[in-house]
């Protein structure tokens, strides 16, 4: 049996250590930085973990700041954790964007604070009938 301790660490920095970010990705942030937008990451998860992940990857050098769940004490979609990442970089929530993955928690968080989003489809159809882009 394996102990809660050694998951934890695999996960913390074993599993981080092997994520990659796609260059895409990479590129988009450089350009959407490059024309004045203001990146934040904003993510469900450990905090230990998720920071890893970002500083693995170069994330850290690529958005001006990050929100991690277990940090702010709120999950995506709850709106404290949107409104926590506007804070962060002190920019008013207004006109803001929402990119992610995942139709519940960024689309739908997205919406029920009346922002605009992007959802990235890897490949996935659109699934959800109660609301539309």
């Amino acid at each position: 049996m394996v102990s809660t301790a050694a998951v934890r660490a695999l996960l913390d920095s074993g599993v981080a250590d092997h994520v990659v970010l796609a260059r895409s990705s990479r590129e988009a942030l450089s350009k959407a930085r490059a024309d004045g937008w203001t990146c934040v990451i904003v993510t469900n998860g450990r905090t230990v973990q998720q920071e890893a992940k970002i500083r693995n990857t170069g994330l850290d050098q690529l958005v001006q700041g990050w929100v991690i769940s277990e940090t702010v004490g709120h999950k995506k979609p709850e709106p404290e954790i949107v409104h926590a990442a506007a804070a962060t970089v002190r920019i008013p929530l207004p006109g803001a964007w929402v990119i992610g993955d995942s139709p519940h928690a960024d689309i739908a968080g997205a919406e029920a604070l009346g922002l605009r989003s992007v959802w990235v489809t890897d490949g996935r159809p659109w699934s959800q009938d109660s609301y539309q882009g």
